[in-house]
């Protein structure tokens, strides 16, 4: 009878042990990787994680986001390609990416094309950008969500920059883009293409007489040492794409795919209030290094950049979403 139960008692115990191990294997099978190219702090890292954890929930643990930053799949071009070929599932990259496979794509990145910050969220949470978001799907992904990568604005060495004659002759650095070149040269500045690297010693040397970035970028890289005005043009609001592969879609139920989805444009909102958070921040951190904050009536530079916005424009498609993304109201 002993042996019975010891006999007994070794059949449930594996028998348990088996079902964890199968449970275990089924949670392995549906994990999918996501690039991201910023540290955990990034407010997009920590949206992506609030997406995680309500994906993971809402399919009963059947898929897990398991997200891997500071670049550990490759820098963003590269992440790219490995989702295309499903090496991975999902990567954050920036829009000038994709636009190489759609020039539609450009349009999100014309300079003044939000009147605010409120106005870009509507639009990445509103409807009007799913067909151009799954059009992708022939090049191997779909863009799930866009998420903010913050308003760019301009900070200078001397004094700050509030009309085009104060910043007339002024050499700031911009990323190498001819939007950006363009863009600057209608603002009354001149765009000078630099590693971001080599912004800092470039300011303090007086090769440049300043950057244009985001506020949190100018705090993490201590811009303000070298900076200290901080003037507010908001010239570009920039996207950055949350992309899955096709071949990862495709092993997803239409009703996975659904919730996804849906998790996915909910976490717009998510990673702009952490956005508009960190601004403050970061902003408070710069101040209390002797960094100056200044408003600026943004009208002139928007009427000035509205023939680079016309020359930016070339196709049906990009005039249709100019549109549409113009009428939306804030």
């Amino acid at each position: 009878m002993k042996t019975f139960k010891s006999f007994t008692k070794s059949a449930t115990f594996l028998a348990v042990l088996s079902a964890t191990f199968l449970a275990n294997q089924a949670y392995a099978a549906t994990e999918l990787k996501v690039a991201f190219n910023q540290s955990k702090q990034h407010p997009q890292y920590q949206a992506l994680e609030d997406l995680s954890n309500k994906f993971e929930s809402a399919t009963q643990g059947r898929y897990k986001l398991t997200i891997y930053p500071n670049e550990l799949l490759g820098d963003q071009r590269a992440s790219l390609e490995l989702v295309q070929n499903g090496a991975i599932q999902l990567a954050v990259v920036a829009n000038p990416l994709v636009e190489n496979y759609d020039k539609t794509f450009s349009v999100l990145a014309l300079p003044y094309l939000y009147k605010s910050t409120a106005h870009q969220k509507k639009v990445y949470s509103s409807d009007i950008l799913d067909p151009l978001f799954s059009s992708t799907s022939k090049f191997g992904f779909n863009v799930l969500a866009a998420y903010t990568a913050g308003a760019r604005s301009i900070y200078t060495k001397d004094k700050s920059v509030t009309t085009k004659e104060e910043l007339k002759g002024k050499k700031i650095r911009v990323l190498q883009s001819d939007t950006m070149l363009k863009t600057l040269a209608c603002m009354g500045g001149t765009g000078m293409p630099m590693s971001q690297g080599e912004v800092y010693t470039a300011i303090q040397q007086g090769v440049l007489d300043g950057a244009e970035n985001n506020e949190i970028t100018y705090a993490d890289l201590k811009h303000y040492e070298v900076a200290p005005f901080f003037s507010r043009t908001q010239h570009l609001r920039v996207a950055d794409l949350l992309v899955i592969s096709d071949m990862a879609l495709s092993t997803m139920s239409s009703e996975d795919q659904a919730t996804l989805r849906k998790l996915a444009k909910e976490s717009i909102t998510t990673e702009f209030d952490l956005w508009d958070k960190q601004i403050l921040e970061s902003e408070k951190l710069a101040k209390d290094k002797g960094a100056t904050f200044i408003e600026v009536d943004t009208t002139i530079f928007r009427n000035a950049c509205q023939d680079v916005q016309k020359d930016l424009i070339k196709s049906p498609e990009q005039k249709e979403l100019f549109d549409k993304i113009t009428n939306i109201s804030e």
